[in-house]
C-alpha cells in the first residue's frame, strides 16, 4: 500500500482576451493525499457534500487507474485546499489534476504529463486551467482532432498578480450561460490582435501594452453583469494603468502590474466604492507545476 501528497496550484484562464486558451499558475495551492486501503473510499478535508465518489479528485484518479487497466481498490483522500471554490482560480482543476498525478505516481509514473493532460481534458472540456497546473507559468492551449496541445510563454519576473476575491461565488455554468452563440467578425480580429499583445506585454514586462491589451469583446462584456461591483473596480484599476480583467469565469478579478505601491492603494479605496467584501490576495506565478510534496 502507498500514499503520495500532491501540490497543484491555482490558475487563472483566459487572461482577458485568451478566451478559452490562455492560462497563468499561480503560488496559491492545494495539496491532495492519496493513502491507498484495502477497500472503500474516506475523503476528508472538504464539506461532506463533497465526500462521495463524484469528487473529482477521486473521479480524476479512477480515470487513470482504468487507462492503465489498474483495478481499482481503496483509497483514504485528504484535501488541504487553499484555492476558494467557484470563484475562477481553477479549484475544480486542481483536483482533477490531483487525482490523476496521485494515481499516476502510485503506479509508477507510466504515463507522461502529456497523457495525463489528454485523461484531465476529457472530463473538463477545455483544458486552459489544466495545462498552466500541470507545467505551471504561462500557458496557451487548443484541443486538435480531440487531443490538448499546450505550449509556454516567457514571462517578466517582476509581474504581481493581486487577485480581488469577492465575498460571493459564480458557477462556470452560469458564467458560460450568458455568452452569445455567434460573434462578429470584427470582435474575432480584435481578440485575436489583443491577444498576440497580452502575451508579448507579459514577456517584456511593459505595463502600458498590457493594460491597452487586457480588454476583450468575447467573454468579458457578457459576464461583467454578474459580477457585484465590476464596473466601478474596472473603472479604478485602470486609474492605476494596471492590466485588468477577469479571472477564469469570475468573479474573481486580477490586476496584474509591477508597481507595488498599486495593493496598497487598492486598499484603501475598495471598501469606498464596493457594495460586497473584497479581500486582495497578492500572488506571484508558479513555474513548476503539479507535484509531489
Amino acid at each position: 500500500m502507498g500514499s503520495v501528497t500532491i501540490r497543484v496550484p491555482a490558475t487563472t484562464a483566459n487572461m482577458g482576451p485568451g478566451f478559452d486558451a490562455f492560462g497563468c499558475a499561480l503560488q496559491l495551492y492545494t495539496d491532495v493525499t492519496f493513502e491507498e486501503t484495502e477497500c472503500g473510499l474516506e475523503i476528508t478535508g472538504c464539506d461532506e457534500e463533497f465526500t462521495g465518489p463524484d469528487n473529482l479528485a477521486y473521479v480524476s484518479y479512477c480515470a487513470v487507474l482504468s487507462s492503465l487497466s489498474e483495478e481499482i481498490r481503496g483509497v483514504k483522500i485528504h484535501i488541504d485546499a487553499h484555492i476558494p471554490i467557484c470563484r475562477g482560480l481553477g479549484s475544480s482543476a486542481a483536483l482533477l489534476v490531483a487525482g490523476a498525478m496521485g494515481a499516476n505516481v502510485l503506479r509508477g509514473n507510466r504515463l507522461s504529463t502529456q497523457g495525463l493532460l489528454n485523461i484531465t481534458n476529457a472530463m473538463e472540456g477545455h483544458p486552459d486551467n489544466l495545462a498552466p497546473a500541470f507545467f505551471g507559468g504561462l500557458t496557451a492551449a487548443m484541443v486538435d482532432s480531440g487531443l490538448p496541445v499546450a505550449v509556454s510563454f516567457p514571462l517578466h519576473p517582476e509581474w504581481e498578480i493581486l487577485a480581488l476575491v469577492p465575498d460571493f461565488t459564480l458557477p462556470t455554468v452560469k458564467a458560460r450561460a450568458v455568452l452569445p452563440e455567434q460573434i462578429s467578425r470584427a470582435d474575432a480580429i480584435y481578440n485575436i490582435a489583443h491577444g498576440a499583445m497580452v502575451l508579448k506585454a507579459l514577456e517584456l514586462g511593459d505595463e502600458k501594452l498590457l493594460h491597452n491589451a487586457m480588454r476583450d469583446k468575447l467573454h468579458q462584456p457578457y459576464r461583467k453583469s454578474l459580477v457585484a461591483d465590476y464596473e466601478a473596480i474596472e473603472s479604478l484599476a485602470r486609474t492605476y494603468g494596471v492590466g485588468f480583467c477577469l479571472s477564469g469565469a469570475g468573479p474573481t478579478l486580477l490586476c496584474i502590474t509591477r508597481n507595488k505601491a498599486i495593493r496598497e492603494k487598492l486598499e484603501a479605496k475598495l471598501p469606498t466604492i464596493t457594495t460586497h467584501d473584497w479581500t486582495i490576495m497578492p500572488l506571484h506565478i508558479d513555474f513548476e507545476g503539479a507535484r509531489v510534496v
